[in-house]
């Protein structure tokens, strides 16, 4: 936990200074290690919180109360964060910290990294269609090294740079579809980022 504490540092807290007992990290870190768990809902998260032993609690950043006794962040605690949270910089927090750990499991290889957009399933509902995110995932052992959503497929192009910017891609390999295929995208690629690139050309 101790590396991706210092990711999950850079997530701006919504919440007003005064009144807090829990850090956000120490929130997000029961929350990760809970959905690493199997936990998939606000409720479960919570229920996971308050089964974990005190020295976990202690690993994980909640510290004590006036009582000394330490207690996981209530269901309505998680959700007044999770529903406030800043979600494209956790993506990049967590993105930053996958695409540490990618690096260091595998110093000196190129990585390749495949560029693309998906619904994402489960997010429909009755008043709006599913959201779409674009993502970029390593080949072979896949790992999110960055995700944004974007309001539509037909938005994908203009969001592929700003997705790709805080990456360190010099010396990889790029994969995507003929949405992206275009002349400043590819430019972009080899002169700035100073990466490679293998791109779907259609007959159009």
């Amino acid at each position: 936990m101790s590396d991706l504490r210092l990711f999950l540092e850079a997530v701006p807290d919504p919440r007003s200074r005064r009144g807090r007992w829990y850090s956000l990290t120490s929130i997000l870190l029961v929350c990760a290690a809970a959905a690493v768990s199997g936990a998939r809902t606000i409720d479960e998260l919570a229920e996971w919180g308050a089964r974990a032993d005190a020295g976990l609690l202690a690993t994980l950043g909640v510290r004590r109360h006036l009582l000394r006794r330490r207690h996981a962040p209530s269901r309505s605690a998680i959700g007044r964060v999770l529903e406030r949270l800043d979600t494209n910089a956790l993506d990049a927090a967590v993105g930053a910290w996958l695409a540490h750990r990618h690096t260091t499991a595998a110093p000196g290889r190129r990585r390749v990294i495949a560029v693309d957009g998906k619904a994402l399933r489960g997010s429909a509902r009755l008043d709006q269609p599913r959201r779409h995110l674009l993502s970029a995932v390593t080949h072979g052992c896949p790992v999110t090294l960055a995700q944004a959503e974007v309001g539509s497929k037909t938005n994908e192009t203009r969001h592929f740079q700003p997705l790709l910017a805080p990456l360190d891609l010099d010396g990889d390999v790029l994969t995507f579809d003929a949405l992206h295929s275009v002349k400043a995208n590819v430019a972009w690629l080899a002169e700035t980022k100073k990466a490679h690139y293998v791109a779907v050309i259609k007959p159009n």
